[in-house]
């Protein structure tokens, strides 16, 4: 593992503290959820969770090619935790968040991270262990394999940025993208006024409206309307759930969209009119990857 100051860290650090700037300037803003509609945007690229999964990431960004579509705009999520492993065994996903940043940089208006469970888990020190492996610690590895002794400040610029991020996107006024949904919110009603507030750490820890808002799994018709009903939506579109098949349709609420496996799917959404559910689904389109 190297102890020598990178060179690339304080390149690393200023990308970061840019993109967080554009993450506060985004024109689209609106409190903490970037609404989308035909006066923003020609059209929505909606994209499911990454991992660290490189040829579906570059695979995005062929199917959005946003310089041939100047009003096209892009939302990403979770790219944290996953894909390459450096030899020491450090993730590399934290490459793809650079990538992300630059992105956020070069399409300012244009490209929305919203916040999911795994980067707000970097941000909280929140830890999660899949498959006896403790990500936030593989994680470390991996910016300290990079960066050696400039690892802790490039992850503080890291997570600034992802304290930044936007929780949501509305997309025109029927159609709510966010990470996942909460637990029991037909029983426990989410408090949507967490969306329209600056976000505190009450709002991220466990329990608070933003942790539940992209840890949750239940998926259940009358959780997904009751939520909708919460933040005044008719579709709800969610990554967070692992899709074998690149996508799942719960009940006529809800699509899930996942890009981190050999089926990958993206939506991409026309701001122009009001969509249906079954016109969502019918947005799908599949991830062609050149590997």
């Amino acid at each position: 593992m190297s102890e020598s100051v990178s060179p690339r860290a304080d390149e690393a650090v200023s990308l970061f503290e840019a993109a967080d700037a554009a993450n506060k300037a985004t024109p689209a803003r609106l409190g903490n959820v970037v609404q989308l509609d035909s006066a923003t945007a020609s059209d929505v690229v909606v994209a499911g969770d990454l991992h660290g999964h490189r040829p579906n990431f570059e695979a995005i960004l062929r199917k959005a090619d946003l310089d041939a579509h100047p009003r096209r705009h892009l939302v990403l999520q979770e790219v944290c935790h996953g894909g390459p492993t450096y030899p020491s065994g450090g993730c590399r996903s934290h490459q793809m968040l650079e990538d992300v940043a630059r992105l956020k940089v070069r399409y300012p208006d244009r490209v929305h991270f919203i916040l999911s469970n795994h980067e707000l888990a970097e941000l909280t020190d929140y830890p999660i262990m899949k498959a006896r492996r403790m990500l936030n610690v593989m994680f470390r590895l991996g910016l300290q394999e990079a960066y050696g002794r400039d690892a802790d400040r490039v992850r503080r610029a890291a997570v600034t940025f992802i304290a930044s991020c936007p929780a949501a996107a509305r997309i025109g006024q029927s159609t709510f993208v966010s990470h996942s949904l909460p637990e029991g919110s037909d029983r426990n009603c989410f408090d949507a006024g967490a969306l329209a507030k600056p976000i505190g750490m009450c709002d991220l820890s466990d329990g608070g409206p933003i942790f539940r808002m992209v840890w949750g799994r239940d998926f259940r018709a009358s959780n997904a309307e009751a939520y909708a009903k919460a933040v005044n939506a008719k579709v709800l579109i969610h990554g967070h759930e692992p899709c074998p098949e690149g996508y799942r349709i719960p009940n006529n609420k809800q699509l899930i969209i996942d890009c981190c496996g050999d089926s990958a799917y993206v939506v991409i959404l026309p701001t122009d009119h009001e969509l249906t559910h079954a016109e969502v689904v019918k947005s799908l389109h599949r991830l062609e990857t050149s590997s």
